[in-house]
This record gives C-alpha cells, structure tokens and sequence, in this order.
C-alpha cells in the first residue's frame, strides 16, 4: 500500500531556476566588457560545480561563485562596484517573493488527509524555510526534510522515520537526478513533474524502463495518479 508522499520544493512546489536565470543573465551583463558572455556560463557553471561540496546547494553557494568566476575572469581586476553588484544580486534573489506553481495548492490539499506528506527539499535552511512560510503549505506537511543532497540513502532514512519504509512510499519532483532516481533506487515510486528549466547539474537519463517510474505533465495530475498506485504492488 502506498502511505507516504514525498514532495520536492524548488521547480515542484514553487518557481526557483527561473530566477536563478534571470539572475545569471544579470551577472553576465555586469561582466560583459571583460569576457564573452558564452565563456561566462561556462565559467560559473563550473564554479558552482566545484563549489557544491563546501558552500552546498542554494543561493548562497550561487553567490559566492558569481564572486569568484568574476574575480577569476577579469585576473582580480574586477571593480569593487561589480562586486556589491553581484552581492546585491544574491540578496534580491534571497528576498524574491515565492510563486507557487500551478495545482500545488490544489494537490497537497487533496492528498493530505489520506497520505502522510513530507517536504524534502535542498537548498538554504533559512531561503527554504521562508518561501515554505510565504507558500501557506507548511501546515499541511506532517514533516519538513531541508537536506544537503539527495540520495538513495535519504529517501530510505526519511520515509523509514516519517513512514512506512520507502517501498510504500512516493517521491514528486522536477529533477530525475535528486527526486527521482535515487527515490527509486531505495524501492519507493517515482514521479517525475518536468520543468520547463532544467539546471544541467540536475540533468540525467529518464529511467523509463522501471516499473515505479512515472511521468506527468503537471501537478493536476497527480491525485488521479496516487489514486491508481496506492493499492498497486
């Protein structure tokens, strides 16, 4: 029997890469006298990469590495001007008013009383904790799981403690690579909810051959869906 739903945040829940690209269009304006904007991307994308292990996932960690890609770029010449540019960018992403995205509300308000529900989400405690207040959802949620990455290990550590193990549980989210595989992978059913953004550390193969595996278009999909699992082997 199906008991327990996990639900991603960011780009499942609410928008999320949609600002940090928004943002990043800004950072590459800031430092287009100095190098060309595709060798920007590449840069920064490899600076977050190289930075996921000390500053974590978020906007935080964003941040920090627009500083250091601009300071690596321009040799150290970077302007201290760009500089509180860059940190100013942080911050206004920080404070960006949270936009639910379509049939969220509509859905965790569904499946509440029949399901145990667990927001599991990565990312800055206090960034997440904030766009769960603004979004009016957190009372629906029987847990809250802000976490530093998703693996197998998470998803069966968590439904074990808020559940009834990860074969009787579910995992929602955007990303096949944090939500969705690893969700798999510790026996629970998976539900991938595409975006129309996809960061490409987040990207991977869609494991469309697993008997647990599941694709929906949007959210509004969803209950129909649970509806057909919860009783299924």
């Amino acid at each position: 029997m199906l008991t327990t739903i996990g639900f991603d945040a960011d780009d499942t829940l609410w928008q999320n890469e949609t600002f940090f690209r928004l943002t990043q269009d800004r950072f590459l304006q800031a430092l287009q006298d100095h190098a060309d904007p595709h060798h920007l991307r590449e840069r920064l994308e490899a600076a977050e990469r190289r930075n996921l292990d000390y500053y974590g996932f978020g906007v935080k960690g964003f941040t920090l590495s627009m500083i250091e890609t601009a300071v690596e770029v321009t040799e150290g010449r970077v302007p201290a001007s760009v500089i509180g540019d860059l940190v100013a960018m942080g911050r206004q992403l920080l404070e960006h008013p949270m936009e639910l995205l379509p049939h969220a509300r509509a859905t965790v308000t569904a499946l509440a009383s029949d399901f145990r529900l667990v927001l599991i989400t990565k990312g800055d405690l206090l960034h997440q904790e904030r766009k769960l207040a603004q979004s009016g959802l957190g009372e629906l949620f029987d847990a809250i799981e802000i976490v530093s990455d998703k693996v197998e290990a998470t998803y069966r550590t968590i439904f074990a403690r808020h559940g009834t193990g990860a074969d009787q549980a579910l995992m929602v989210g955007n990303s096949l690579k944090s939500d969705v595989i690893p969700a798999l992978d510790a026996g629970a059913w998976g539900v991938h909810v595409p975006h129309e953004h996809e960061w490409s550390f987040e990207a991977a193969t869609s494991p469309t051959q697993h008997r647990r595996f599941h694709v929906i278009a949007d959210l509004g999909e969803l209950p129909a869906l649970v509806d057909q699992l919860r009783f299924a082997p």
